[in-house]
């Protein structure tokens, strides 16, 4: 019986994490200490919950010329550009931003800008991924 219930869990965990696809950005030349990735998990509503994690990265007024934000932009799977949110700088080495988009994502990328709540970017592209 024991061995059952472990099993039911064993494969629970496993579906919840299959469900989920995570990237890993390149290397910034901007700055090259960050390590950041990003994971999107498809949900029961059939949205998408998006985690990017970001560690070491520089406060956005180090850079040149010096930004106010960072900002997380996704391409849907209709080409569109999307501004998902921004990774706050609060004086701690790890940053992430979570959300929920209703929009399949099939690239998404970071630029530096000098706001945030812009409908499209036009700052300094930091790093981009494709999904």
């Amino acid at each position: 019986m024991k061995t059952i219930k472990m099993m039911t869990v064993a494969m629970s965990l496993l579906l919840v994490a299959s469900c989920a696809s995570s990237v890993k950005f390149p290397i910034s030349p901007l700055v090259p200490a960050a390590e950041i990735t990003a994971v999107k998990k498809k949900t029961v509503n059939n949205n998408f919950d998006i985690e990017v994690t970001a560690n070491y990265l520089a406060n956005p007024n180090r850079l040149s010329p010096a930004r106010n934000f960072y900002v997380v932009w996704i391409v849907t799977d209709k080409n569109e550009v999307k501004n998902i949110g921004q990774l706050i700088q609060n004086r701690t080495r790890k940053v992430v931003l979570k959300t929920t988009t209703p929009f399949n994502v099939k690239e998404i990328f970071i630029t530096a800008e000098d706001r945030g709540d812009i409908t499209s970017p036009i700052g300094t592209e930091i790093t981009r991924k494709k999904w």
